[in-house]
């Protein structure tokens, strides 16, 4: 690997020779990775220049509005153009690269920053700025009417700024930063409507339960850098086994360890027991939810395990962790997805159960397979996420301005004549995420499937039967959303709804969609049916649809492009190469037709419940009621977790104020108490007079002498 100082030496980082031709090369592409800290810094230069007009500027800022728009996709655009110039020369065959400079030193220690450029962060640059930017056009669309419209800009852009720099860091303190700063922007964008109860409890919701994990990430930053003396990955997990198999330090240790870096992961992408914030932070607008969901916040997790690779595959024990917290939070997530109504929150769930794919393929040692995962699911989930805001957006003017109505699928049905782009490309991310060939999510899942069944079957089976259930609440959501007629217009399905959800929000400021609270009462622009997304909302929808249908190509078993790109940090190529070449057509045939079968039966039954109404959902629902309950209760887990913490915390609380106000306030007011009726008795022999104080002083001299007697 090339390492690049501060001063720009180029210094080799092994002790490999190098030929003059690469040498050659790598001087020619120097230009190019030398200034890949633009990356980063192009949308966080954009997010401060509009947060610095919005701090001295506001009136004026906030009138420019299209301008804003144009100056922060124009950053991210020119990111997007360094990102994929990246890719391809990494395609090609060019060495990782690493510019380092010393960011703190005492003594012996050395604490050094910088940004690399291997495989895995090329790739991730990519995927970031590419949803990003698409998110951002989205945007210009969906909240054009929000009075937030410039910060929401501003935010979005300082987010994507901390995931690009979070995948460019060279050591986990650096990714410990980014981290940190994703996880603060993510508050700020989910509560985005803060004067909505809802979504202030959301936030902090988000917010308290990520720090759990990133406590315990803290932790295991510094017991590793106490046992290895170093902040770098590969480092770490070289020393770590060197100290563990010379036995200076405890195996169990080292997995204590480990497990407590796999808990940032565990918060970051929503895995159990740490998933319960994900589905409330649907309170954001749309937007966010598609970035959060696709490419940012919950990738970063799956990002940081795969980071760490060097240091997880060297522990089994760890590696067991990590694949079965994978495989029990993508049953869990497709589980609860099955009664959801709320369409956003429905497709927050089914994030869940793709993230905990992610993390079980990671956890078999498939590292390639839940990385290509990620990548596939990227796109198809942005596009599923921009969808649902599209159709939220065009109920709006049915339903009125009110979210609890505009979200749930049981006022939907029949928009697809209504909103054609919205659900062709609903139903294409509909495909993708069953496992349907040739969408791309076939591809990824079945390398997983493939992969944990070659580790596992027992786990192989939870995956699969987990396959299954996605494809039924999937098409359930497409079905009940764009087929059948239309019941926006049912009154008593709406008080129904208004019933059951509590009186909404009314008093909001604005709504969850790119409504204008005045036009719901004006005929023109909107109607009194749903209506289709303009052009800013489709054509990212319809850009999305592309790859969620044809990236799956570039990872086929057979020609795993993919593969050969993407492996481990210390693999050689030859290796990956040679693994690549071992292809059997009839495992190929067996484990695919086996999960493209358990996706035919899931998608199946949601067509015979919800499309052609041969199978009553509500008698069904009936005879497996506990089941039911079970699903739609979210498996009491939130429950469990508002008695535990949230009341416990609360009666914990009132009993330490009883504490302060009794015993703490109270030892204070005594002391007050006592100075002030002392000072006051005292006052009186403070008189001024000499004569007063010579009697005293006779007085004192006195009793002296009596007591001595």
């Amino acid at each position: 690997m090339l390492a690049v100082k501060a001063d720009g030496r180029i210094v080799l980082m092994d002790n490999s020779t190098e030929t003059i031709a690469h040498s050659m090369d790598a001087q020619i592409m120097e230009p190019l990775y030398q200034y890949a800290w633009l990356i980063p810094v192009l949308p966080l230069a954009t997010a401060m220049v509009i947060g610095l007009g919005l701090i001295s500027f506001n009136q004026v800022t906030n009138q420019l509005r299209r301008a804003n728009a144009i100056f922060v996709i124009a950053g991210l655009a020119a990111a997007m153009a360094y990102s994929l110039a990246i890719l391809w020369s990494q395609y090609h065959g060019h060495a990782p690269y690493l510019q380092t400079f010393e960011w703190a030193s005492a003594g012996t220690f050395h604490l050094t920053m910088g940004f690399t450029i291997d495989h895995l962060s090329a790739l991730m640059l990519t995927i970031v700025t590419t949803v990003a930017l698409l998110v951002m056009i989205y945007t210009d669309g969906y909240m054009a009417h929000d009075p937030g419209y410039v910060r929401f800009y501003a935010y979005l852009s300082l987010f994507s700024s901390s995931m690009l720099g979070l995948v460019v860091s060279i050591n986990l303190v650096q990714i410990y930063v980014f981290w940190e700063l994703v996880g603060m922007c993510s508050y700020l964008l989910v509560g985005f409507w803060f004067d909505r109860k809802s979504a202030a409890d959301a936030a902090q919701k988000a917010f308290v339960t990520n720090r759990v994990g990133d406590f315990g990430l803290l932790l295991g930053i510094l017991g590793l850098f106490w046992a290895t003396g170093s902040f770098d990955f590969q480092t770490i997990g070289d020393r770590l086994q060197q100290l563990v198999s010379s036995g200076a330090l405890s195996s169990g240790v080292a997995i204590l360890l480990a497990i407590l870096v796999f808990l940032g992961p565990v918060a970051k992408s929503a895995q159990f027991p740490l998933h319960v914030w994900l589905p409330d932070a649907m309170e954001g607008p749309t937007p966010i939810s598609a970035l959060i969901h696709a490419a940012t916040m919950v990738a970063a997790g799956v990002f940081l395990i795969a980071r760490m690779f060097p240091v997880f595959s060297g522990m089994p024990e760890v590696m067991n962790v990590i694949a079965w917290t994978g495989a029990f939070t993508a049953f869990l997530g497709a589980s609860i997805a099955i009664t959801q109504n709320d369409i956003k929150k429905g497709l927050a769930y089914s994030t869940i159960s793709q993230l905990g794919y992610m993390v079980m393929a990671m956890g078999v040692g498939a590292y390639s397979a839940g990385l290509f995962h990620l990548m596939t699911h990227a796109y198809f989930k942005a596009m599923l996420f921009l969808g649902s805001g599209s159709v939220i957006h065009g109920m709006e003017g049915v339903v009125g301005h009110d979210p609890v109505l505009a979200q749930d699928m049981r006022l939907m049905g029949g928009l697809r004549k209504y909103m054609p782009l919205t659900s062709l490309t609903f139903l294409v991310g509909c495909l993708a995420i069953s496992g349907i060939p040739p969408f791309a999510g076939f591809w990824s899942k079945d390398e997983i499937l493939g992969s944990v069944f070659a580790s596992n079957p027992a786990m192989w089976m939870v995956g699969w039967l987990t396959a299954g259930i996605t494809a039924f609440y999937m098409f359930r959501m497409y079905f009940s959303t764009f087929e059948g007629s239309f019941r926006g217009h049912q009154t008593d399905v709406r008080q129904q709804l208004k019933a059951a959800a509590g009186e909404p929000e009314l008093a909001m400021a604005f709504g969850p969609g790119a409504m204008d609270p005045k036009e719901l009462d004006q005929d023109h622009h909107h109607s009194d049916s749903p209506h289709e997304s303009p052009l800013t909302m489709t054509l990212p929808l319809l850009i999305l649809a592309v790859p969620s249908l044809l990236i799956g190509l570039v990872g086929t078993p057979f020609n795993n492009y993919f593969e050969a790109f993407i492996h481990p940090a210390g693999d050689a190529i030859a290796e990956v190469a040679e693994v690549a070449h071992e292809f059997d057509w009839t495992e190929f045939l067996v484990m695919g037709g086996s999960s493209i079968g358990i996706a035919l039966i899931g998608i199946t039954l949601a067509s015979l419940m919800y499309l052609q109404r041969k199978l009553d959902p509500g008698a069904i629902a009936a005879k497996i009621k506990p089941l039911y309950e079970f699903s739609l209760h979210k498996w009491y887990i939130d429950d469990l977790y508002n008695t535990v913490f949230v009341q416990g915390c609360r009666r914990l609380a009132r009993q330490v104020l009883e504490v302060d106000y009794n015993v703490v306030d109270g030892v204070v007011n005594l002391t007050g108490f006592v100075t002030m009726i002392s000072g006051e008795g005292l006052k009186y022999f403070e008189s001024g007079r000499v004569q007063f104080y010579a009697l005293i002083v006779f007085l004192a001299v006195l009793g002296f002498v009596i007591i001595s007697a």
